[in-house]
């Protein structure tokens, strides 16, 4: 089996100006590397369906949908906070990426592909039950690990976040819900200064200071995340794949390389193979220097494509 990559040319609709960092050229670059390198040729492509309200429902309220299509301009830029903008595509946008997350659950657990990434924008973690912020709308990868536990086969799941800001939402939204696992890694203290130091047993926060080296990432994946992992046993493993802790990512400031998120790919394909027959969902989240984003999902890609 091979890997499904999930995309779709409408995620680059989402707009929120020529100087935002979360632009259309974080997905363009991923692409342009993956194009150069053959590695894309090798996956399996298939191309987003936007989720329903009712499957968006899983993880938000009805009233944050329903203010984020209130606020959606017809034309021009409306900001739900100082750094999310809604621009008239933005909400198409936001369905097909959560949609993403369910297509590819559906993919893994019906046995198409042995895993998946999905390549698309906006990104989710930061998105709480009825809070939209920090870039994020919809829980991208929230909405596709509720999903998968309505299937039958599934009865735990692990959400694992190497993205440099805190998964807020993610916590959030699975704070007392014992059959989640959320793992995170991130810098401290930084944005978005919530839920970052929630005690609850199915909540793992692994903050890290700034200018932390490789190292203490990876010990803290070793030690922590893994015999988490292990006694969790989960039936499918979610990425919240951020790679903006990258060392030339201009957002925060800790100093990951493309062979650290090579290095923390294989751990955590190597857990899934132990647990749960090696079924992961990969959802990208944050990455703003578009060259080291384009290798390090290119890195990432290569582990769980098996090269």
């Amino acid at each position: 089996m091979t890997t499904a990559f999930i995309s779709h040319a409408d995620c680059n609709l989402h707009n929120m100006g020529s100087e935002h960092p979360e632009s259309p050229l974080r997905l363009q670059a991923i692409r342009k590397v993956l194009e150069r390198t053959g590695l894309m040729q090798e996956l399996q492509q298939y191309t987003a369906i936007p989720a329903s309200a009712q499957q968006i429902a899983l993880a938000h309220s009805h009233q944050h949908s329903a203010r984020l299509e209130e606020q959606q301009p017809e034309k021009g830029i409306v900001y739900c906070d100082d750094d999310t903008a809604l621009c008239p595509d933005s909400l198409r946008a936001a369905s097909l990426a959560a949609g993403s997350a369910i297509q590819a659950a559906d993919l893994v657990l019906g046995g198409s592909n042995k895993n998946a990434f999905c390549a698309i924008r906006p990104p989710g973690h930061h998105a709480e039950h009825s809070l939209a912020m920090g870039f994020c709308f919809y829980n991208n990868v929230a909405i596709g690990a509720l999903h998968a536990l309505q299937q039958p086969s599934v009865q735990r799941v692990a959400i694992v976040d190497f993205d440099v800001h805190h998964g807020n939402g993610t916590v959030d939204i699975f704070r007392d819900r014992p059959e989640v696992l959320v793992c995170s890694t991130f810098q401290y203290p930084y944005y978005p200064e919530r839920y970052q130091d929630i005690e609850r047993d199915n909540i793992l926060n692994c903050p890290l200071p700034a200018y932390s080296k490789p190292a203490l990432f990876r010990h803290a994946l070793e030690d922590r995340w893994l015999p988490a992992l292990q006694a969790h046993k989960p039936d499918i493993i979610f990425i919240s794949a951020g790679f903006d802790a990258h060392l030339e990512d201009p957002m925060a400031d800790l100093e990951l390389t493309e062979e650290d998120y090579r290095w923390a790919t294989q751990l955590l394909s190597d857990v899934a193979r132990q647990c749960c027959g090696g079924r992961i969902v990969s959802v990208l989240e944050g990455g703003y220097n578009p060259v080291a984003l384009g290798f390090s999902v290119q890195a990432h890609l290569e582990v769980l494509a098996g090269y």
